[in-house]
Formats: structure tokens, C-alpha cells, sequence
């Protein structure tokens, strides 16, 4: 039996909640992604796309406020249970993960700029474009976006089985630390 996460061993109120405002955004965007790229030309394609285009600009916005929120917040420790290799693994995995989640919007905006396509986040309004058009750069921002995408898929299904493992397996507070309703462990 494990102790109860305590305040000291908790994320902080905002980063929980930004934590999973952060995944439920992913978590619509990543199938909205792949079900609207092989839909035929249509005016519902092209609303699909922009719901796309303004949730990539949220979550960048939102991983920015996470990252300035972390820099004056210190996470909680790793559990001393964890080997040197384990708490290694999860510090490049946390760091991988935030560069993914930027680069991902970033290419998008890049591949939508070069292909002189607008980003309208939610028809409020629209950002710069970055770039020049140049639809070979377009091409090359496309594959860079789906590239970014499909690993940080990757990461974060191996961050939910990590969590789990250390959930069940483990017994430990690692999962309990983020969950906003679990103030302890089984």
C-alpha cells in the first residue's frame, strides 16, 4: 500500500488543469487530423480543416503558458522508488514532449504559410503568415508535420502506459500527482 500524494508531491492546480486541457485538445485534434486528410474537396473538408488549424494554434498557445508556468514552478520530485535510468527516461520523455507539442502547431503554421493557406483560429481571427509561399517548402512542412505528429502519438501513448505501470504495477503516486481527482493512491 502506497502513501497518499500530498500537496508537496502534487502538481499545482494549474498545471493539472492545464495538463489535461492540454491532452483534451490532442485528443481531438489527432483523430480530427486523420479523418479529414483523405475526405475528398468539400466545404465540410475545409471547416474540418480549419477546427485543425485553430486547435494546433490553441495547444501552441497553451504548451507556451504551460512552459512559463513550469519555469517558476518546480515539478514535484520523482519518487525515490524509481531507478536513475527510470527518472532519465521520464525527464527526456517530458522534454521530447514539449518540443513535440510545439513543433507540431509550428510546422502546421509553416506548411499552411507556405502553401498560402490562412490560419483562422475559430473565424476570430487570423494569424501571420511566416513565410513566403513556396509550395515545394509546403511539401517539405507537410511531411516534417506529419513526422512530428506520429512520434509525439507515439510518446504519449507511451507516456499513458508509463503512468499505468506506475499506477497498478508499481503502486506509487506517479499517476496521483496529475490526477485532479485522485488524492491517493489504491
Amino acid at each position: 500500500m502506497t502513501r497518499p500524494a500530498t500537496p508537496s508531491t502534487r502538481y499545482t492546480g494549474f498545471a493539472i488543469f492545464m495538463h489535461w486541457l492540454v491532452a483534451l485538445a490532442i485528443f481531438c485534434i489527432v483523430p480530427l487530423g486523420a479523418y479529414m486528410h483523405d475526405l475528398p474537396l468539400s466545404p465540410t473538408k475545409l471547416q474540418l480543416y480549419s477546427y485543425h488549424k485553430s486547435l494546433g494554434i490553441c495547444i501552441l498557445l497553451l504548451v507556451i503558458i504551460r512552459l512559463l508556468w513550469r519555469y517558476g514552478h518546480k515539478p514535484p520530485a520523482l519518487p525515490a522508488s524509481m531507478s536513475a535510468k527510470e527518472q532519465m527516461i521520464a525527464h527526456a520523455m517530458s522534454h521530447g514532449m514539449y518540443l513535440l507539442l510545439i513543433t507540431s502547431p509550428l510546422t502546421g503554421w509553416l506548411m499552411s504559410s507556405f502553401f498560402g493557406k490562412p490560419v483562422v483560429v475559430f473565424g476570430l481571427f487570423q494569424v501571420p503568415d511566416l513565410v513566403a509561399p513556396s509550395e515545394d517548402m509546403g511539401k517539405l512542412f507537410a511531411t516534417l508535420h506529419m513526422l512530428s505528429n506520429f512520434t509525439l502519438a507515439t510518446m504519449i501513448t507511451l507516456h499513458i502506459l508509463a503512468s499505468l505501470k506506475h499506477h497498478f504495477k508499481d503502486k506509487d503516486d506517479v499517476l496521483a500527482r496529475m490526477l485532479p481527482f485522485l488524492a491517493r493512491n489504491r
